[in-house]
């Protein structure tokens, strides 16, 4: 074996000299370099189109913002024919019908993601995670028309005589539940519940799959049941994650569009009454966007605009609660 003389390690670089020019001159280097700088290209660009979104549609709303003012913000008429553009009745529908098909479609999805990942045998678990997958790509018109034609006469004969004639005379409870027609708000937010329920119970479904096998293990092991490991064990860990899940179900909700045309009855108003007709944002875009001019076409944009802000606050709002439900979780 040669010696090595102290000038021959002097010549030699060091480790982190050799990274770096690895890192710097190397293929590697200059692959890693593009992949950041293609990374951030797209991470602008979502912003670019956003922010190019937020612009088109204040241009184009402009006129009706700057002619009507807080009338267009804090109206409460909607009659495009007398020049009323008071956008409260279709904000308050749109909001009313989302927390319909949430308020349904929450034990539901919860319910449907728990049999899957905790009650199901394993090889029937992919049969029905496909079934419940397959209902998210059904297209919304479908929905509505089944609502339309099936579920909208049914629920007139319930709602008629069943809510209307027990509950209509109770004062508070008669307000919530009054004459119906089988459209309103009430029907629109059922069928919109079974629209969002796919994308919650997926979310959820993966949420539950993250709970740490042992610690479930662990609860059964110390004589837990069933029920009070899920309650224990699978709900507070997942809790941030359904959370999420849930706000991402609220925007689905809140952008639903021919569905809720077919069904609400267009009729803008605000009222008490959940079985009565209404109006959202979306279904008035889709409902009057083609045939509006002039001012009544700025005010539909403009609509839009208000809409774009809604669902980024949901988001913005859902990313809060998760982080908050996390932190709570782990005790920070």
């Amino acid at each position: 074996m040669s010696a090595v003389s102290p000038q021959g390690l002097a010549e030699r670089p060091a480790p982190s000299e050799i990274g770096s020019d690895l890192g710097g001159r190397g293929r590697g280097g200059r692959t890693d370099q593009a992949f950041r700088l293609l990374a951030l290209l797209a991470g602008l660009s979502i912003l670019a189109i956003l922010a190019l979104i937020a612009f088109s549609t204040i241009q184009k709303g402009w006129p009706a913002f700057s002619k009507l003012g807080t009338d267009y913000f804090f109206g409460t008429q909607w009659k495009p024919r007398s020049g009323q553009f008071g956008i409260l009745p279709l904000v308050y529908g749109t909001f009313v019908v989302a927390a319909i098909a949430v308020v349904f479609a929450i034990p539901v999805s919860l319910g449907i993601a728990m049999f899957m990942t905790e009650v199901v045998p394993r090889r029937f678990r992919f049969g029905a995670i496909t079934i419940v997958d397959l209902l998210a790509a059904v297209p919304s018109v479908v929905f509505g028309l089944w609502g339309i034609r099936i579920l909208a006469p049914k629920l007139d004969h319930i709602f008629g005589n069943g809510f209307f004639r027990f509950l209509g005379d109770i004062p508070i409870v008669g307000n919530l539940f009054g004459d119906s027609s089988g459209r309103g708000f009430m029907t629109a937010g059922i069928v919109v519940a079974l629209m969002i329920t796919p994308i919650i119970t997926s979310v959820t479904r993966e949420v539950f799959a993250t709970v740490p096998r042992n610690d479930k293990e662990g609860a059964l092991a110390l004589g837990a049941t069933r029920w009070e490991m899920i309650r224990g064990v699978v709900l507070p860990h997942s809790s941030g994650g359904i959370t999420g899940a849930v706000m991402l179900g609220l925007g689905r909700a809140l952008g639903e569009t021919i569905a809720v045309a077919l069904l609400i009855g267009a009729n803008p108003q605000i009222s008490a009454n959940l079985l009565g007709t209404g109006e959202t944002i979306p279904a008035q875009i889709a409902r009057q966007l083609s045939e509006a001019n002039g001012l009544f076409r700025s005010a539909l944009i403009g609509l839009g605009f208000v809409l774009f802000i809604i669902t980024i606050a949901v988001n913005v709002t859902a990313r809060r609660l998760v982080v908050v439900m996390d932190r709570r979780l782990k005790g920070a």
